[in-house]
């Protein structure tokens, strides 16, 4: 079927023929049309790597490619496959885990999704290709003037850096507009990438210890990218890796199909290499009673995301997804748009908590209600509270450093407004496994909390009130011409005491 003809589909017929072919059958339309071209597109192929995103309850699985009459009897090549999850939340994988492109791209076209692969390398001449499927239009490119509307980078990194390759500094990126990076500075380097472009990335690995990555493009060489000494890696091995903007991307990872492009002499594609040549990324949480989440509590600059670094950084073995406002503004890199990011962290916390992984909320939760109805959806995990609240002069010092370090200053009102609707949690069986209070210990935190209150009822303006009282003229005294007609203006209906008194940050 042709793709006109596919987007003439009704979406009762797309989401049927997807689900008649084991995909997901969720989304807008335009998500719909593009999946099953995609799949139509790629045809079956056993014996593809997967993309970590979509979770198996084993631990590993062994593909096999199809026995070939015309090759040696009863040999049957296997290779081993460990799903993780080292993506963004926002990125989709494919069922079959070969393509994938931001899950978000029409409502939050701005958003960087990045995907890590489940193998790397850390010896011999090793490569992967990448395809550039299709670029992802939407109506919202053109109405919020972004100068640029798609954008990819593809290359290598290190395991546990970030997902936003190029911005660490073991994290080494080819950028579509001409430019390599790494450590978040960009140099001149290449060609522009486009739509349908092919993209080689390769690794060599000198007998010393040296590294040079170096990439192609539809096959023809751009150049060494990055030359890295030995000490640099201290043995730890190197992982495809895509980041994408509005971009529909796919590996080639089917180690029985021919590459692309022929690559190097002396080079293998990743797929073909021998299981033991192949390093496997660690296996994150695979199950709800497997899983944790951490949900923070305090107010505004009180050391919350600093609290919740330093705890992943401490344990990284649990791979930690941190949820928040500043880290999804991070993935829009240069648009930063907080209705946006805060629009699309919502949705990702409701997904968080379908997908078994290991989480911190990073937000204020000041509300009960908002702690009680985001502890709810990750019912199932272990659920932990950290209460981050600090002494009077500790919060003002934070509270200035970070006001200074990120430009942000917070309105006084509006920080009074905060404190006034500011609740601290309690144990609660039913809602929480564990409540930690990691600064100030319950008590005193409960103390200093009240007397934030007192002072904030007493430094923000009155709201004005209503005047019930009538005059004397006003008293049931009859209109001197009858009473009103019936098409006067009325009122709105709406009384003073149903406005929200205070602003509340959940």
């Amino acid at each position: 079927m042709k793709l006109t003809d596919m987007k003439k589909l009704k979406v009762a017929e797309l989401r049927s023929r997807l689900r008649e072919a084991g995909l997901d059958s969720r989304g807008l339309k335009a998500e719909l049309v593009d999946r099953l071209w995609a799949a139509a597109e790629r045809g079956p192929s056993p014996g593809e790597v997967q993309l970590q995103h979509d979770r198996s309850p084993t631990e590993a699985a062994e593909v096999r490619a199809p026995s070939s009459e015309t090759g040696v009897a009863g040999n049957l090549k296997s290779f081993s496959v460990v799903t993780t999850d080292d993506c963004h939340l926002h990125f989709e994988a494919s069922s079959n885990g070969s393509c994938g492109q931001p899950r978000f791209w029409d409502q939050f076209p701005s958003l960087w999704s990045g995907c890590r692969l489940t193998h790397g390398v850390l010896r011999g001449r090793v490569g992967f290709e990448v395809r550039l499927e299709r670029k992802l239009m939407t109506t919202q490119l053109v109405k919020e003037e972004d100068t640029e509307p798609h954008g990819v980078r593809v290359g290598w990194s290190v395991a546990g850096t970030s997902l936003l390759l190029g911005e660490d500094e073991l994290s080494f990126a080819y950028d579509g507009r001409s430019k390599k990076v790494s450590g978040g500075k960009e140099e001149e380097f290449g060609e522009p990438l486009s739509e349908g472009d092919i993209i080689g990335c390769y690794a060599c690995f000198s007998t010393g210890g040296a590294i040079q990555l170096s990439f192609h493009k539809n096959g023809h060489f751009v150049g060494v990218a990055f030359s890295l000494a030995a000490s640099m890696l201290q043995g730890r091995p190197l992982f495809p890796h895509i980041l994408c903007k509005s971009y529909s991307v796919r590996f080639l990872l089917d180690p029985t199909s021919p590459p692309w492009y022929p690559g190097p002499p002396g080079f293998t594609q990743l797929a073909a290499l021998p299981a033991g040549q192949r390093v496997c990324s660690t296996l994150a949480s695979s199950s709800r009673a497997q899983s944790e989440v951490l949900l923070m509590v305090g107010l505004p600059g009180s050391g919350k995301s600093h609290w919740a670094r330093t705890h992943m950084k401490q344990h990284p073995e649990k791979q930690y997804k941190l949820l928040g406002t500043e880290e999804l503004l991070a993935c829009m890199i240069t648009d930063s748009r907080l209705r946006q990011a805060s629009q699309c962290l919502t949705d990702l916390i409701k997904m968080a908590a379908q997908t078994p992984g290991n989480y911190i909320l990073d937000q204020c939760n000041i509300l009960f209600s908002a702690r009680r109805h985001k502890l709810r959806l990750f019912t199932g995990f272990r659920r932990r509270v950290v209460v981050v609240f600090p002494a009077a002069d500790e919060w003002k010092r934070r509270l200035t450093l970070h006001q200074t370090s990120d430009g942000e200053q917070i309105p006084e009102t509006a920080l009074l407004k905060l404190q006034v609707s500011c609740s601290l949690p309690e144990q609660e069986t039913n809602l929480l496994d564990e409540l930690q209070y990691v600064e100030l210990p319950r008590e005193k935190a409960q103390t200093l909390l009240q007397e934030y209150k007192n002072s904030a009822h007493r430094l923000l303006p009155p709201i004005p009130k209503q005047d019930k009282r009538k005059s004397r003229f006003q008293k049931k005294r009859p209109h001197p011409h009858g009473p009103l007609p019936s098409h006067r203006i009325q009122g709105t209906g709406i009384r003073g005491s149903q406005h929200p008194r205070y602003v509340s940050i959940l």
